[in-house]
C-alpha cells in the first residue's frame, strides 16, 4: 500500500512537558486509521503536526513524500488544500448561511468563483451527508448532529485526499454518533480519502477503523484491528474495550 503519511521518531514538548515521545506511524493510501486514547494524550497534537499547525521538536513527518517542517508558507498552503480537517466543534461560521459556509472554502482554498460550480458542489456534498434542503438555513437552526454533518460537508467540498477527524462523535447522543461513524465510512468509500480519526469513542473506532493505534502518555503502545486489540493481555489496551 502506498504510504501517504509517514511519521518517524516524532517528539514534541511544551514547557518541558513531553507530549509526543518518538511517535512512529505510517498511513497507507485509502486507509482509515483510528488513534485511540484518553484526553490529553497527544492525539490532537499529532494531527496538528501533520498539517503544519504545530512544528515537532524532533523526528520526521512526511505527507505525500514531503517533509512538512521544511515547507515554506506557500508549500504549507498547497499541502493544506489536499487535507480536510474536521474539528470537534465543526468550526462553522454562525453568521453565514449553510450556502455561504460551503462556498467559503471553495473561494478561499481553491479560488473558485464560478457560481454554477459552487452550487453544484454544495448540493452534492449536502446530499452526501444527508442534509438536502438546508442550504439556506443558518447553523443555529440545525441540531448538533446536523452541524457536525455540515462541518463534514464543508470539509469534503474541496475533495481532500486526506481527512483528519478530531473527536467526530464528542457531545453527540448514541444514535447520532453511530450515524456520524457510518458517514465517515461512506465518505471513505465515495471519495477514496485517507483518514486519521482521533477518538476515545470505542464504538466509533470499531465502526470506522481499518487499523487502530492506541496512544498513552504520548506514545503509541499498541496497534492492530479491533478484534485483535480486544484480546490484548495489556491492561491499558483492554481498558478501552470494556
Amino acid at each position: 500500500m502506498e504510504a501517504v503519511i509517514e511519521i518517524a521518531g516524532l517528539h514534541k514538548s511544551f514547557d518541558g512537558h513531553e507530549v509526543l515521545k518518538k511517535i512512529n506511524l505510517t498511513v497507507g493510501k485509502g486507509e482509515n486509521v483510528v488513534i485511540l486514547g484518553k484526553s490529553g494524550e497527544g492525539k490532537s497534537v499529532t494531527i496538528k503536526c501533520i498539517v503544519g499547525l504545530i512544528t515537532p521538536d524532533e523526528g520526521s513527518l512526511k505527507v505525500f513524500g514531503q517533509e512538512v517542517k521544511d515547507l515554506d508558507e506557500d508549500g504549507l498552503k498547497t499541502l493544506r488544500t489536499r487535507i480536510g480537517f474536521l474539528f470537534q466543534g465543526a468550526a462553522l461560521y454562525d453568521s453565514m448561511t449553510v450556502r455561504e459556509n460551503l462556498a467559503f472554502p471553495l473561494k478561499r482554498v481553491l479560488h473558485t468563483r464560478d457560481k454554477a460550480e459552487i452550487e453544484k458542489r454544495s448540493l452534492e456534498v449536502l446530499e452526501s451527508v444527508g442534509l438536502q434542503g438546508v442550504i439556506d438555513k443558518m447553523p443555529s437552526e440545525l441540531s448538533g448532529g446536523m452541524r457536525k454533518r455540515l462541518g463534514l460537508a464543508r470539509t469534503l467540498i474541496v475533495h481532500p485526499e486526506i481527512m483528519l477527524y478530531d473527536e467526530p462523535t464528542t457531545g453527540l447522543d448514541t444514535i447520532t454518533s453511530r450515524e456520524i461513524s457510518d458517514l465517515i465510512l461512506e465518505m471513505q468509500r465515495k471519495y477514496k480519502a485517507t483518514s486519521i480519526i482521533i477518538t476515545h469513542d470505542i464504538a466509533c473506532a470499531k465502526t470506522v477503523a481499518d487499523r487502530i493505534v492506541v496512544m498513552a502518555n504520548g506514545e503509541l503502545v499498541a496497534e492492530g484491528k479491533a478484534e485483535e486489540l480486544e484480546k490484548s493481555p495489556d491492561k491499558l489496551v483492554q481498558s478501552f474495550f470494556k
